[in-house]
């Protein structure tokens, strides 16, 4: 007889024992796909590349409990027995096994303990956190012999079927390739039929968002008016791609990403029961590395506890993941607290030289410095921060070391190194160039740079250098302290950083709040006169950096400028035909009198300042200049523009 006349008789024939072929209802379909390895054993067989015996063994195989072939018997039509991987093995199959979304299951446990089960669920939240796992748990407690009940006892054969994926009331989908039109109608016309076995049927569809709109559409009334046997558990990652509509039709649960210590908790039960030697801090490592999915960190335990035998390092999670260890992360702000650049730029070559991957070494840092501005703005470590408790101690005194300003600044540039290091290009430059800028802001003449630097001088984080040069020129000589009461020295303008001006004498020189040092007193002839040159020499030297203690943005227009006359009383700054924005916000009182200010506490004199273009000379308004008369505004027009007056 052959073997399709068998196959048919197997499903037209009532009496046959179910469980002697491992089934419960043999359908059309299942018939069909054992059909297929039969005929084409049959056609193997017609080639003289299979014997009969080979095809009654494939035929027993089938059918007899489930039972597969030796390899050492037939290895030509045997299944391999794979080991289960470690993620699979430790699933959890009760309420009680779930870790970390207490919220969801005690929800779900009291809908089954009061009846008051809904017909269509929404499991939303990052990949690995139990959103299939629990919706199997759920289709268990609903379905269970000895249910409805909470607490599924894992070992009746609707509990066991639905564990092993069997189970012909638990139908499970991958929304991502069964995404269509015709995937949803075909859910339509088998809907209607009731459970095989349990009470309800249950479709979980996986990857959910991956639903065109036409299947959501064509789901709709389904959700909206089941039938009394039939629920939907849609779990999806991206909550935000399922329709509002669909939404609104479900009860929806967002799983919480797991804190490190249930992942290491986790980790430690897996490797006990695989009888694994591996340290805490290896667990935290492979749990940082998994980033909040239980699937990802047992997976990556599994592939370590093959490459070393059981026996896991630090080292070994290091070597195999790439991580960085927290004392990197924590030596690197140590030096950015410090401002060593050459400190910071020799650890990071021996780190590149070591091996680290550097991509993986700024997304650590970046972590890192969010936890650290999380502590500065809530005074608190966290306890949602994955990281372990030795870690939260050095995490909050680093906090208190690291000014705030830089902790911003660093992730603003640790993000722009990512950005580059994308680009392709010697990965260790961004980082450098990022590490350079943080350590030595005066090396970035950057708008963002410059703010940055103003908003530490403001909050009084940043540090002021004292005045280290001596004046130029002696000051004015002193008057009695009675004069100076009754004769004060005008005010000048209110600087950007509220800065006092210095009045003309060498002891409130000396009394000023930005400048730490005191200048020498002036002696008869012991400083040169002040001159030209010595004004040019000292513009970078000593005048810009001191116009920067008031105003940044100020000393950076300066930069644009060079000293070009001097008379004795009148300094002419000029300004190249681009800077012309420069020289126009050099001429706003406000910027005028901060320049004055820094002349007058580097030279000790009042001078007035005339800011030009290229040749041309400009005078602004001062408390020195008066108003231009008419005859000399005419002469300026006909010697600028060779014009002539008209009778």
């Amino acid at each position: 007889m052959s073997p399709d006349r068998d196959l048919g008789r197997v499903e037209r024939t009532p009496e046959i024992d179910r469980r002697q072929i491992g089934l419960s209802v043999l359908s059309i379909d299942s018939r069909r796909s054992l059909e297929r390895p039969a005929r084409s054993a049959l056609a193997r067989d017609d080639d003289g590349s299979n014997t009969a015996a080979d095809l009654t063994t494939l035929f027993n195989t089938r059918f007899d409990k489930g039972r597969v072939p030796s390899p050492r018997r037939n290895p030509r039509i045997c299944e391999d027995r794979l080991v289960a991987a470690l993620y699979r093995k430790y699933r959890p199959q009760t309420f009680d096994d779930v870790v970390g979304q207490e919220a969801v299951v005690r929800t779900l446990t009291n809908a089954i303990t009061t009846g008051k089960v809904r017909q269509a669920y929404l499991f939303a939240g990052p990949r690995g956190t139990g959103k299939t796992s629990l919706a199997r748990i759920l289709a268990k407690g609903i379905n269970c012999e000895h249910g409805p009940t909470p607490s599924p006892d894992n070992t009746c054969h609707v509990c066991t079927s639905i564990a092993n994926g069997t189970s012909l009331d638990v139908i499970e989908m991958d929304a991502a390739s069964q995404r269509g039109i015709d995937d949803i109608r075909d859910i339509r016309d088998r809907v209607v039929l009731q459970p095989a076995e349990g009470r309800s049927k249950i479709y979980i569809l996986d990857e959910a968002h991956q639903l065109t709109d036409a299947a959501w559409n064509a789901l709709l009334k389904l959700i909206e008016e089941p039938p009394p046997h039939l629920i939907f558990v849609f779990c999806t990652t991206e909550l935000q791609k399922v329709l509002a509509t669909v939404r609104s039709r479900c009860q929806t649960f967002v799983f919480a990403r797991p804190r490190l210590p249930d992942i290491v908790k986790l980790l430690r039960r897996v490797a006990d029961g695989e009888q694994m030697d591996v340290s805490d801090a290896a667990l935290a490592l492979v749990a940082r590395a998994a980033r909040g999915s239980f699937r990802d960190a047992v997976s990556t335990l599994d592939q370590l506890a093959s490459a070393t035998g059981g026996t896991i390092t630090v080292q070994d999670v290091l070597q195999l993941l790439g991580a960085v260890e927290d004392e990197v992360l924590f030596r690197l702000c140590d030096l950015i607290v410090d401002g060593d650049t050459a400190g910071a730029l020799v650890f990071l070559e021996e780190l590149s030289e070591g091996g680290q991957d550097l991509g993986r070494l700024v997304v650590d840092l970046l972590e890192h410095l969010r936890h650290l501005m999380l502590v500065q703005h809530t005074g608190s470590v966290p306890d949602t921060l994955p990281v372990t408790d030795e870690a939260r101690e050095r995490l909050r005194e680093q906090a208190n070391q690291l000014p705030a300003p830089t902790v911003v600044r660093m992730i603003d540039l640790l993000s722009v190194a990512t950005d580059d290091m994308r680009q392709g290009g010697d990965p260790r430059l961004p980082l450098e160039l990022a590490l350079v800028k943080v350590t030595r802001p005066g090396s970035d003449l950057s708008r963002e740079s410059l703010a940055f630097r103003l908003e530490r001088l403001e909050s009084g984080t940043g540090h002021v250098p004292a005045a280290s040069q001596p004046p130029l020129a002696p000051p004015k000589p002193a008057t009695p302290a009675a004069a100076v009461v009754a004769e004060p020295a005008p005010a000048p303008p209110t600087s950007e950083a509220a800065v006092a001006t210095p009045a003309p004498t060498a002891e409130l020189v000396a009394e000023s709040a930005v400048v730490a040092a005191t200048p020498p007193a002036a002696t008869d002839g012991g400083v040169p006169p002040l001159d030209l040159e010595r004004l040019q020499e000292a513009w970078k030297r000593s005048i810009i950096p001191a116009v920067e203690q008031r105003s940044i943005p100020t000393a950076a227009m300066l930069h644009e400028g060079h000293v070009a006359t001097f008379d004795g009383e009148t300094l002419t700054i000029e300004f190249p035909p681009a800077a012309s924005f420069h020289r126009g916000m050099m001429e706003d009182p406000k910027n005028t009198g901060l320049l004055k200010d820094a002349l007058y506490e580097v030279t000790g004199r009042r001078l007035t300042l005339v800011f030009a273009a290229g040749g041309e000379r400009e005078q602004t308004k001062s408390e020195h200049d008066g108003p231009v008369s008419e005859d000399e505004l005419m002469e300026l027009m006909k010697s600028t523009f060779d014009a002539r007056e008209l009778d």
